[in-house]
Parts: C-alpha cells; structure tokens; sequence
C-alpha cells in the first residue's frame, strides 16, 4: 500500500508541474493590449512597435464627439469607434515591416502606423 501511496503522489507531482509549465506557456503569449487614444482626429500613439510573429490586439480610445473608422487597408482591418468609446482589434502575427492606419472619416490627420520588429 505504501509503494501504491508513494506512485500516487509522484503521479499527481509529474501531473500538477506539466499542467503549470502550460499554463505559464500560455499566459505569456497574451500580452496586454497597446492603448491608441483618437484626439482631435489624431492617433496617440501614432507609431506603435509589436514584436513580429506575435499576435497582439489594439485597443483604440475615442476621445472625440464624432465616430471614427480605425482602417489598416494592408490588413484589411476596419473597426468602426464610437464616439467616446472604445475598440479591440486583433492583428495576427505580423512579418517584419511596417503597418501603416489611418481614421477613414479624417485620412488627412489620423494617421499612424504598426512597426513590427
């Protein structure tokens, strides 16, 4: 009975220490969302930096009074954000290179870019 109690507790040992080494793996691979706030029809930040091959979401601030259309046409991603609201985008793991965005309702002040590294 011993020897049965002793092969147990290694069994439940091994068990528990693999279940932990996943779930770390896990955890690590969610980074916390890069925060973009829109003002006055400008991104801020305006050039983020995410490193390449890893997912990673945006999530986009709307501080203005009017809506605003986050686009990044190379990724064909378009998020429409309410005024005084917010938004998360998912972007897929990324190659290196650069990403540019812009607001659609005003291309030509919201402007910005993803940089992948």
């Amino acid at each position: 009975m011993t020897e049965f109690v002793g092969r147990l507790v290694l069994f439940l040992g091994i068990t528990l220490g693999l279940f932990a080494a996943v779930h770390t793996a896990k955890a690590d691979d969610q980074t916390a969302p890069i925060e973009i706030t829109i003002k006055d029809h400008r991104f801020s930040p305006s050039e983020v930096h995410v490193k390449a091959g890893t997912p990673t979401f945006l999530e986009i601030a709307n501080q203005d009074r009017e809506p605003e259309e986050f686009e990044m046409r190379q990724l064909a991603i378009e998020k429409v954000i309410p005024a005084g609201g917010k938004g998360k985008v998912r972007l897929r793991p990324l190659g290196p290179g650069r990403y540019t965005f812009i607001g659609e309702y005003h291309e030509d002040t919201a402007q910005g870019a993803v940089v992948s590294e």
